[in-house]
């Protein structure tokens, strides 16, 4: 199973960045994915989940109003819409599948993980 993340790159604060998933190698499309990110000298943090059937969508709060996770089953590809990017929105952005068909804000619970896309943000 291969995970690509896509989509990132530099920004004005204020902007907007569509960070596309793409899967491959077997079928994701009855698991649950979501983003996760991780900026310079911290720790890997939650940032969307999503279920199965794109049903039940989960948020941090850092990122709740601004960022909306989706999903297309058909082409397996999870979408997530950052709008009003701030500075410290910048990280590596990766996206990852759940071993369970319902979204997860731990990623213990992640099973596949992608090799993640850069997010810059300029102040």
């Amino acid at each position: 199973v291969q995970l690509q993340a896509s989509g990132g790159g530099l920004v004005q604060a204020g902007g907007s960045l569509r960070l596309s998933c793409a899967t491959s190698g077997r079928t994701l499309s009855n698991n649950g994915m979501g983003w996760f990110r991780q900026a310079a000298g911290k720790e890997r943090e939650f940032v969307a989940t999503i279920d199965w059937n794109g049903g039940r969508t989960s948020y941090a709060d850092s990122v709740k109003g601004r960022c909306t996770i989706s999903r297309d089953r058909a082409k397996n590809t999870v979408i997530l819409q950052m709008n009003n990017l701030k500075p410290e929105d910048t990280a590596v952005y990766y996206c990852a599948a759940t071993i369970f068909a319902g979204p997860s804000d731990l990623s213990r619970n992640y099973r596949y993980w992608g090799m993640g896309t850069l997010v810059t943000v300029s102040s």
